[in-house]
C-alpha cells in the first residue's frame, strides 16, 4: 500500500478598505479579474467582503509555498486597484456582521435560507488543507486518529481575538460562530466508509443536504476530493504559519499511515474529551498547554510542540518538510496572531492612541503580514 500525500491549501480572506481599515464589498470586476488570471482557484464566498482561494494539487509545502504566494500576491494586486486591502485574518478587528451582505448567488441564497439569522454572523475566514488518501477505508481510519491531533492545530492557527471592536478573550472566536451551524464541532468515530456513507445518504433521503459538502466537521472527508479535509484551522495572516501548519497536517497523515503499516495505531479518545483539549485551544492558543490523556497532566505547548517535531521527523524528511514544521517552534515563542493582534492593540493605546485608531493599527499589522513573503 503506498500514498503520495500530495496536498491543497484552501484560504479565505476578508478585503478592507485601503483608507479606514473597515470591510469592503468585493466588486464582481475584481472577482472577475482574479479570475481571469487564477482561473478556478479564486472564488466569491458567502459575504460579498470575501474571496476564498485554493492552490493547485502539490507534492508538499515546496510546491504549495510558490502557489500560495502567487495567489496572494494576485488578489493583493488586483484588489489594490479598486482601493482594498486583503487581510488573512479569521475575524475582522471591528467590523460589524450586520453590515455585510451577502452574495446574491444561488448557492448562498440558499445557505442564507437554510441557516437563517446563522448565516449572516458568518463574518469569518479559515483555512482547509487536504491530504490526499486514495483509498476511502484508509480515510476514515486515519479521521478517526487524526482527531486528537486538531485542538493543536486550532492552538497554532488561532487568529481571531476581537470580534466587532471588542476583546473576546479568546485566541480563536471564529469557532465560535461556526459553531452555531448545524454538521459542525469534532467529527464522529466512524466504523467504515459504508457507515459514513449511510449517515450522509440519511440527510440526503431527507432532502436536509444535497451532499456531504454540507458537513462542516472540523475533519472530513472531502466532497469533491480522495483527500482528508483538515478545517478547524483560523487561517493565518502570514503565509509562512500557514505552510509550517500544512506541513504538520501532511506529517501526521503520513505518520498515521506509517502507524498503519506497522499494525499500530494512535489511541482513540472519545469526544468529550478531545473537546476539552478543543476549548483550551480556542481559549488560549499556544499560552497554556493542552491535556495529555496519557500522562493525565496540562502540557505547555512548547513541550507539545517539540513532541510533535520529534515524533513527525522521520516523515517531514520523506516530505522533504523538515523547516516548516521546526518552524511551528517560532509560533509558540513568538505568540500566534491572536497574540500579536493584542499587541498591537495595547502599544498603539499606550502610544495615546483611541481605541478607534487602535483596532485601526491591527488591520495595518494585518495587512503587512499578508504582504510578508512575497
Amino acid at each position: 500500500m503506498t500514498d503520495d500525500f500530495t496536498i491543497g491549501i484552501e484560504e479565505e480572506y476578508l478585503l478592507t478598505d485601503h483608507d479606514t481599515g473597515a470591510l469592503a464589498t468585493a466588486p464582481e470586476a475584481l472577482i472577475d479579474v482574479c479570475k481571469a488570471r487564477m482561473g478556478d482557484r479564486v472564488s466569491p464566498e458567502l459575504l460579498d467582503c470575501q474571496i476564498e482561494i485554493g492552490t493547485a494539487v502539490c507534492a508538499g509545502v515546496h510546491e504549495a509555498r510558490a502557489d500560495l504566494r502567487h495567489l496572494r500576491a494576485v488578489v493583493a494586486e488586483e484588489a489594490a486597484k479598486f482601493g482594498l486591502a486583503p487581510i488573512a485574518a479569521a475575524c475582522h478587528p471591528f467590523s460589524d456582521w450586520k453590515d455585510q451582505r451577502h452574495r446574491d448567488r444561488d448557492r448562498y441564497n440558499d445557505l442564507r435560507r437554510d441557516l437563517g439569522g446563522v448565516a449572516r454572523r458568518l463574518l469569518i475566514c479559515g483555512m482547509h488543507v487536504h491530504v490526499a488518501l486514495p483509498d476511502e477505508e484508509t480515510r476514515v481510519d486515519i479521521l478517526n486518529q487524526m482527531t486528537y491531533f486538531l485542538p493543536h492545530l486550532l492552538a497554532l492557527s488561532a487568529s481571531s481575538p476581537f470580534w466587532q471592536g471588542e476583546d473576546t478573550g479568546l485566541a480563536s472566536y471564529r469557532l465560535s460562530i461556526f459553531d452555531n451551524l448545524p454538521r459542525t464541532g469534532l467529527p464522529p468515530r466512524l466504523a467504515s466508509w459504508a457507515e459514513y456513507e449511510r449517515m450522509v445518504q440519511a440527510l440526503v433521503d431527507l432532502e436536509l443536504i444535497e451532499d456531504s459538502s454540507k458537513i462542516w466537521w472540523d475533519l472530513r472527508p472531502s466532497s469533491k476530493f480522495p483527500t482528508l479535509e483538515t478545517r478547524i484551522c483560523d487561517v493565518s495572516p502570514r503565509v509562512e504559519t500557514a505552510l509550517s501548519i500544512a506541513a504538520l497536517v501532511q506529517c501526521l497523515t503520513r505518520m498515521l499511515w506509517r502507524l498503519k503499516g506497522l499494525n499500530q495505531r494512535w489511541r482513540i479518545y472519545d469526544n468529550f474529551l478531545v473537546s476539552e483539549n478543543r476549548w483550551m485551544a480556542q481559549r488560549y492558543g499556544v499560552s497554556h498547554g493542552l491535556i495529555d490523556f496519557g500522562r493525565r497532566e496540562i502540557v505547555p505547548m512548547a513541550d507539545l510542540v517539540e513532541e510533535l517535531i520529534d515524533l513527525l521527523t522521520e516523515d517531514a524528511l520523506a516530505l522533504d518538510c523538515l523547516p516548516e514544521l521546526q518552524a511551528l517552534r517560532l509560533i509558540v515563542a513568538e505568540g500566534t496572531s491572536a497574540d500579536r493582534q493584542r499587541a498591537v492593540l495595547q502599544s498603539a493605546i499606550d502610544g495615546g492612541a483611541s481605541r478607534e485608531d487602535a483596532l485601526r493599527a491591527v488591520v495595518g499589522h494585518l495587512v503587512d503580514d499578508f504582504h510578508d513573503g512575497f
